[in-house]
C-alpha cells in the first residue's frame, strides 16, 4: 500500500516521527499534512542544526529556524517570532553576532516602543536567538538576556462585569455579537475561535483543536450560545466568515467590531482577550474544580488558578465572614 507520508516520516501507533539514519528519532510538532507540517519537513531535510561556516546573524537565524528549539513552536508563534526575525535580518543581517552588545538590543528595542507589545516581543525573541547562538557555539555570552520590556497602555484583564456584558449583548448584532458569544461561551482563544466551523458542531457541542497547545477539545455550548447561533446565517463552512463568504472573519476585522461596541457601552478597559477570563471565571462562581474549568478552557491548571484567583478570594472571603455573624 502507497505510503501517505513523506520520506523518513512514520507512524509510531497514533503520532508521527521523523527518524532518519544517524539522527535523533523526533516526535513531529505538527501532526497532520498540513501547511505547517510541510515547512516543519522542509528545515528538517535541510539536516541537523549545526552553526553556520559564516558567523553572521542570517547564518544564525537559518540555523535557528532549523532547529528544534524553533520548529516546536506552535504554528502562531512562528509566525509571530518571524516578525522580529525579519527586523534582525534587516537591520544585523551581515554582522557577527559575537560583536552585539547589550546597548544594540536595548536599542532594537527602542526602536520600536511605540508599539509595546511588538517592542517586548523583540526582548524575548532577541534573547531566545542568542541562547541559540550560545548552543551551537557561535557567542559565549547573552547580551540580550535580563533586558526590561516596556511599558504600554493596559488593558483590564479581569473578566467582564455582568453589566457589561448584558450591554455588549443588547448593543451588538451580527458577527459582532455571535464572536462575543463564542468566545464567552467556548472560553476559547479568539485566534481559535475564528477558525471554527460549522462542521465543527457535534451532539450541542464544538469541536476544538487550539493551535497555540494542540490541544483538541469537545465544549458544549450555553444556551446562549446554542441560541445565537441557531439565528446565525451559513455563508461559508466558516462560523465566523468574512464579508466574501470565501474565508475566515480576520483578526482585525473581529477586533474592530467589538472594539466598537465596547465604546459604544463604555467598555473600552475590557477586550475581546478578557472574554476567556470572564468564562474561567463564571464557571468558578458555579463552584467548579480547576480541573473541571479546564476541562472547557483547555488552560493549565496553574493559569486556571490564575484566571480564576480573584473569583476564589471573593468565595473564601464570604465564607469567612460569615462565621462572624
Amino acid at each position: 500500500m502507497k505510503r501517505d507520508l513523506p520520506k523518513h516520516v512514520y507512524r509510531k501507533g497514533t503520532a508521527i516521527y521523523w527518524q532518519r539514519r544517524g539522527e535523533p528519532t523526533v516526535r513531529m510538532e505538527n501532526q497532520e499534512l498540513t501547511p505547517a507540517f510541510w515547512a516543519e519537513y522542509a528545515l528538517r531535510l535541510k539536516g541537523p542544526v549545526r552553526a553556520p561556516s559564516k558567523r553572521t546573524f542570517n547564518g544564525l537565524i537559518d540555523s535557528y529556524r532549523r532547529s528544534e528549539r524553533f520548529t516546536s513552536l506552535a504554528p502562531r508563534t512562528r509566525k509571530d517570532y518571524e516578525r522580529v526575525l525579519s527586523v534582525i535580518e534587516a537591520k544585523w543581517g551581515a554582522l557577527d553576532p559575537v560583536k552585539a552588545q547589550r546597548k544594540h538590543f536595548i536599542a532594537l528595542r527602542d526602536a520600536n516602543a511605540d508599539a509595546a507589545r511588538f517592542a517586548n516581543y523583540v526582548v524575548q525573541v532577541s534573547r531566545i536567538l542568542m541562547e541559540h547562538a550560545i548552543d551551537i557555539g557561535m557567542v559565549s555570552e547573552n547580551p540580550a538576556k535580563g533586558i526590561k520590556q516596556v511599558k504600554g497602555e493596559t488593558i483590564d484583564r479581569r473578566p467582564w462585569p455582568a453589566d457589561l456584558v448584558k450591554a455588549y449583548r443588547d448593543a451588538a448584532e451580527g458577527r459582532a455579537l455571535l464572536v462575543f458569544e463564542l468566545c464567552l461561551g467556548t472560553g476559547q482563544r479568539i485566534g481559535d475561535v475564528l477558525k471554527m466551523r460549522w462542521g465543527d458542531l457535534e451532539n450541542g457541542g464544538i469541536d476544538v483543536r487550539q493551535n497555540k497547545t494542540g490541544k483538541t477539545l469537545w465544549v458544549p455550548l450555553t444556551k446562549t450560545l446554542r441560541v445565537t447561533l441557531e439565528a446565525a446565517d451559513r455563508r461559508s463552512v466558516f462560523i465566523l466568515t468574512n464579508e466574501r463568504a470565501t474565508g475566515p472573519w480576520s483578526y482585525r476585522g473581529a477586533a474592530q467590531a467589538v472594539r466598537k461596541v465596547r465604546e459604544k457601552i463604555g467598555a473600552e478597559a475590557y477586550d475581546i482577550h478578557a472574554l476567556r477570563y470572564t468564562a474561567a471565571s463564571e464557571l468558578c462562581s458555579l463552584g467548579l474544580t480547576d480541573e473541571e474549568i479546564a476541562s472547557v478552557t483547555g488552560q493549565s491548571m496553574a493559569m486556571v488558578a490564575h484566571y480564576t484567583a480573584h473569583v476564589r478570594q471573593k468565595v473564601r472571603a464570604l465564607k469567612a465572614q460569615e462565621r462572624r455573624l
